[in-house]
């Protein structure tokens, strides 16, 4: 048997493209290692914070993006994401640089999801901030004529300090519980047709449990997606 060389590291199956964040990153988060039963390699893009990606859109921060996914790919990650889902701006971008499977954002879900569900049932989305999700980000995604319901999380107290401006780093999680179920409860409230839910922020991934027993609805996210993709890139079972 001969083995293919020409990698630095062998057998991971994702990498990933981080922001600069300090706030705690619970199990379930792309950012929590351990939480996965496969290796992740992750590549942190200094200077790129949150705020410059979801409110600024700063357009700098592509070329260290695209930097750090071809870097990713040069030391033998096998797929490539991201740590917020608002880097749905620079999906096709990001795919075009390399040569393997790129899936920066929650949100590539949604087409998939939606055909899952009834002709008169909706996506429900969570956001990180619904007032800076753009057209762009969704059709960077390939979402078109899906019906979604978008919420967001920036009004949000602890949300808003913690993670969207960075005024401090600790996280009572409690309270994040019930803000996130206070934005879904408010928005299945005025939509009864959704029949699934999307996470979009990376953030939220540690509630899907909780969320899906809460509300009795399948909850798609980002680390459900990097399972998928990291099965689908190193097959081990048929």
């Amino acid at each position: 048997m001969i083995l293919q060389g020409g990698y630095n590291i062998c057998d991971v199956p994702v990498g990933v493209i981080s922001l600069e964040s300090y706030f705690p990153k619970p199990n379930g988060h792309i950012k929590h290692p351990a939480c996965f039963d496969f290796p992740i390699l992750y590549k942190t893009v200094k200077g790129a914070t949150i705020d410059r990606l979801i409110r600024e859109r700063d357009p700098e921060l592509l070329k260290p993006f695209i930097d750090a996914a071809k870097e990713l790919e040069s030391e033998g990650v096998k797929a490539i994401t991201g740590s917020c889902g608002f880097l749905a701006l620079h999906q096709k971008a990001l795919a075009d640089a390399v040569n393997i499977p790129v899936f920066m954002s929650s949100l590539i879900q949604v087409p998939l999801v939606s055909r899952m569900l009834r002709s008169d049932q909706k996506v429900g989305v969570v956001v990180a901030n619904s007032d800076a999700l753009t057209a762009d980000h969704l059709t960077g995604v390939g979402i078109g004529d899906e019906a979604i319901v978008v919420a967001g999380m920036q009004e949000q107290t602890q949300f808003s300090d913690v993670i969207l401006k960075a005024k401090y780093n600790d996280l009572d999680m409690a309270l994040f519980e019930q803000e996130l179920c206070a934005v879904v409860e408010n928005m299945l409230n005025n939509n009864p047709d959704v029949g699934s839910i999307v996470l979009e922020c990376t953030d939220l991934s540690h509630f899907a449990p909780a969320l899906q027993k809460r509300f009795a609805l399948p909850v798609f996210d980002l680390t459900s997606l990097t399972r998928m993709v990291a099965a689908t890139v190193n097959r081990t079972i048929a």
